[in-house]
């Protein structure tokens, strides 16, 4: 396999001329000339100020061409690249940077307003990403002075231009540390995944030989980039093959990015459950249910007819020139999942985690199987815990290329899930089939244990409840031996149906009774808990279940 940096530094020689990287807000663009010559200046600015290799180099700010060029600078120069979800709080984001022990900061300016500069205990020096201004610097003004000097030693390191010829990145072992991922995880508490160079390019490789994306191709970039998903396949795996990617800068919802996607023309759709769910409970569900509908859906060939239609209509509202829609990130409702695959709509659900930078398996889908998660990836294995793995759920364990070098400066957290040959413990139950595609059930953590010892699985159960009327977003668990849901409830509906107190509370009272219909016995919801305000959510969007178990 080709080490990280070489990678980049082939497509960038090889796709000089094509357009590499567009901000959708402002029309900004690069080529991939562009590109390699603003990492070239990064790399220089590096040098002067003494950064070595294994250094490590903070980011945190919202996507753009600044974001993507420092992450691509620190990765070809050899440094390691700490990318920080700017939704984090600041005492958090001060934390991770302190943590890391990051030598440089490079930081939006609506992150850096919030931030006590006192408080970056090894921070040199701290860097607009907007306009490389210096924000705070620590020492004797080292780096101020050679960000004043950088476009006159750029002039003198290529006085005839910086061309093709020009690209050289580090020949750094894929063995070695190339970032540092902090995710907020279940518990609330940060851990920072080491990611090496070979768990990056194994991801990176992976994409390239299934063409997921190709030279020239367009890719729409709406995932957080600090997040493992987005990076590895909205951003490091479309460069390694000289696409064009948009990066579209603002909060992705469906109004915002429907509009994108029919701009853009996306050859991949990488998504979150959240859009497509989004889309089948807003547009598609009230179509559908209709009673006129409902009577023609029941009627042989009309059906097929009308299913058609509302394939090409989703189609077309996603661009209308995609390969396929890959869901990730979290599982897909079970409901919608089915009418999808109905309709057969061109789309697959993967599965993968921040320890694997993210992947670990993956079907095409065309071969997609309901319910799955896809195959495990080659040069990855997986194994499910319990003496029956095909038809009884026990814990995910895989191993292989992608799987990360442990938690920094974390030992216990680290043999807690990695053990010493190399498997890591997921936390996700599921089953394995024979050819090694996974079929998730839920996390380990929040499994629920009966009475009656049956386990329950409490995100089954808020896939079904989630799609009853009234429900924006729900949370089952588990109070004094019961099954209690807390359910947020979709105001604007309730809104305009003119609901008030007394209404909501009975068509809540409806909705349990509907939803115990479908559950098994073992399963039922004793009552349901209104919510007055939304779940405190993790910056990808996950609920902080930790908050509300007691």
């Amino acid at each position: 396999m080709q080490k990280l940096a070489q990678i980049y530094q082939k497509s960038f020689i090889e796709n000089w001329d094509l357009p590499a990287l567009t901000e959708y807000t402002t029309r900004r663009h690069l080529t991939y000339a562009e590109l390699a010559r603003d990492i070239a200046s990064l790399h220089l600015l590096f040098e002067t100020i003494g950064l070595r290799e294994g250094d490590k180099v903070a980011l945190c700010g919202r996507d753009s061409i600044a974001w993507v060029t420092v992450y691509m600078a620190t990765v070809t120069y050899g440094a390691v690249i700490v990318p920080i979800l700017s939704d984090f709080n600041p005492v958090d984001i001060t934390h991770i940077v302190n943590h890391s022990e990051a030598e440089l900061l490079f930081v939006g300016a609506s992150v850096w307003e919030h931030i006590e500069p006192s408080a970056l205990l090894n921070v040199k020096a701290a860097i607009s990403l907007e306009d490389r201004m210096l924000f705070h610097e620590t020492g004797g003004g080292e780096v101020a002075r050679n960000l004043k000097l950088l476009r006159r030693r750029f002039r003198r390191r290529y006085p005839d231009g910086f061309s093709s010829g020009d690209v050289r990145y580090t020949g750094r072992d894929n063995s070695e540390l190339a970032e540092i991922n902090y995710t907020s995880g279940t518990t609330g508490f940060s851990k920072g995944v080491m990611l090496t160079g070979g768990n990056l390019a194994g991801n990176v490789t992976f994409g390239m030989s299934r063409e997921l994306h190709f030279r020239s191709s367009r890719a729409l970039a709406f995932l957080p980039l600090a997040h493992a998903y987005g990076c590895a396949f909205d951003m490091l795996t479309p460069l390694a093959v000289g696409s064009h990617i948009t990066l579209l800068c603002k909060t992705p919802s469906p109004r915002v990015l429907l509009r994108a996607m029919a701009e853009v023309r996306p050859h991949l759709v990488i998504c979150v459950p959240l859009i497509l769910e989004k889309i089948y409970k807003n547009q598609i569900l009230p179509l559908i249910s209709k009673g006129t509908m409902r009577w023609t859906l029941a009627v042989p060939f009309l059906d097929s007819l009308i299913y058609s239609k509302i394939r090409k209509k989703l189609i077309d509202a996603f661009g209308g020139e995609f390969e396929e829609v890959i869901v990730g990130g979290a599982p897909l409702n079970h409901e919608v999942e089915d009418f999808l695959y109905k309709i057969r709509f061109p789309f697959t659900v993967g599965y993968g985690m921040t320890e694997c930078g993210p992947l670990i398996s993956y079907t095409p889908w065309r071969e997609f199987v309901p319910g799955s998660s896809g195959r495990v990836l080659p040069g990855m294995e997986a194994i499910v815990m319990g003496d029956d793995p095909e038809h009884e759920p026990g814990e995910i364990c895989v191993r292989g290329i992608n799987v990360m070098k442990g938690y920094y400066k974390n030992p216990k957290a680290t043999a807690e899930v990695l053990d010493g040959d190399g498997w890591l413990r997921t936390g996700d139950m599921g089953t394995r089939s024979s050819d090694g595609t996974l079929f998730l059930r839920g996390r380990s953590k929040t499994m629920i244990l009966s009475a009656s010892g049956q386990n329950i699985y409490p995100e089954e159960i808020e896939a079904k409840l989630n799609n009853m009327p009234f429900v924006a977003e729900s949370l089952v668990v588990e109070r004094d031996g019961r099954l209690v849901a807390l359910v947020y409830p979709d105001y604007e509906s309730v809104d305009r149906l003119g609901l008030q107190g007394a209404d909501l509370t009975d068509a809540m009272e409806n909705v349990r009774r509907e939803l115990n219909g479908l559950l098994a016995p073992y399963e039922q919801i004793a009552r349901i808990q209104l919510l007055p305000n939304e779940f405190e959510k993790t910056p990808k969007r996950s609920i902080k279940r930790f908050l509300y178990n007691s």
